[in-house]
């Protein structure tokens, strides 16, 4: 059994994550700015009020973990705020990359204590931000907080290498929620995946950007 971390826990993806990981057997620990009753049932740890763009709500979730160590830590917390050129928010923007981008890094910062040799982190980022496969352009705020966030996992891996832990930037695929106009697969199926992709992750392929469904991404 391990302990498993999921930011971004209430609804959608997060959720899916916490329900299956809960339910073969692994404690979990659902952290998330608003709980809901469906997280609450699960019988995971709830710890809410944590925005992962606060630095301050980040030191809250230390705190509420106490000397917990943490076996996956998985950065799901994410936002789309949809732009186009010639009418681009740029708050908007910046809130996406606070909270895309910097979200996983404050979080696995924050936590690295807790983590050990053999801990694994996850960051869910998305193939939007790969320049390769960029074929339609728009998004600027979302793409290109994705491409930086993936930026952050590879400096991540050549970080946390030396202590014996993993990392992965996943891609949930198209997935049905609230992000994406209920378009694409369940979050029940892209959740599966990602554990899936997770348990397969090992010290000889961290760093990888990896489909939920198995395979390599372009950078």
């Amino acid at each position: 059994m391990a302990t498993v971390l999921v930011t971004g826990a209430n609804r959608g993806i997060g959720l899916q994550l916490c329900k299956q990981l809960a339910e073969r057997g692994d404690s979990v620990v659902a952290v998330c700015r608003n709980t809901t009753p469906e997280l609450s049932e699960l019988g995971a740890q709830v710890i809410d009020g944590i925005d992962v763009s606060s630095g301050d709500a980040v030191e809250v979730l230390c705190q509420e973990l106490g000397n917990l160590q943490i076996d996956v830590l998985v950065n799901n917390a994410g936002i789309l705020l949809r732009d186009r050129f010639g009418d681009i928010d740029y708050d908007d923007l910046m809130e996406q990359y606070l909270i895309n981008t910097l979200g996983p890094l404050r979080v696995t910062e924050a936590l690295s204590d807790r983590l050990h040799s053999g801990s694994k982190v996850a960051i869910v980022s998305s193939r939007v931000g790969s320049i390769d496969d960029n074929s339609s352009g728009g998004n600027y705020g979302y793409r290109a907080s994705k491409a930086a966030v993936n930026m952050i996992g590879t400096n991540l891996k050549h970080e946390l290498l030396p202590r014996g832990i993993a990392v992965a930037l996943l891609h949930p695929g198209l997935v049905a929620t609230d992000m994406t106009g209920g378009s694409g697969v369940s979050p029940a199926d892209s959740a599966r995946g990602l554990i899936q992709r997770i348990d397969e992750l090992t010290l000889e392929n961290s760093g990888g950007f990896w489909h939920a469904e198995g395979y390599a991404l372009p950078w």
